[in-house]
């Protein structure tokens, strides 16, 4: 089974230990604690179109710039996840900066943009407000509701196998 490196990179409390909670283990938790250094966890999946995978999740720490980031956490990512909060304007502010960053430094890396808390916002508010700043997306995702979760991670797993 082939295997691939994801990373959760984005700011402090955007949801990333969240996401990668309800992706592992279909759970979720109202009790915050940040996660200090790396979290990594093991998911051996098969995607939708019947494709074995094993993704190995590295959860990071929250940085209000994935240029703070510890280089030795990110040699050999397949994939990254930069998660942003859909309640918080700030987490997304230098979005575009930030994924050109990882483009440039990580060619070789799918890079998926992830608006988490849709729960806690109005849908069509929220991407007019994102269409309104050029800001791009690839999912809208709720960690408490589960909403897009599998999807995403799914989605992502195809392009990591192409």
């Amino acid at each position: 089974m082939p295997s691939k490196k994801i990373v959760l990179v984005g700011h402090f409390g955007v949801g990333k230990t969240s996401l990668m909670r309800r992706f592992i283990d279909n759970a979720f938790s109202e009790d915050y604690k940040v996660t200090l250094g790396v979290q990594i966890k093991k998911k051996n999946v098969q995607l939708s179109d019947g494709q074995p995978l094993s993704m190995i999740i590295w959860d990071l720490e929250g940085n209000t710039t994935v240029r703070k980031t510890r280089e030795s956490y990110l040699l050999g990512t397949n994939g990254f996840i930069y998660v942003f909060d859909a309640t918080r304007s700030e987490t997304y502010l230098e979005l575009k900066d930030e994924i050109g960053f990882l483009k440039e430094k990580y060619p070789g890396a799918s890079v998926k943009v992830i608006g988490n808390k849709l729960d806690l916002v109005n849908k069509e508010s929220l991407k007019d407000s994102l269409k309104s700043q050029n800001i791009e997306y690839d999912f809208l995702t709720s960690a408490k509701k589960g909403i897009n979760v599998e999807k995403m991670f799914d989605n992502l797993g195809h392009e990591l196998m192409l």
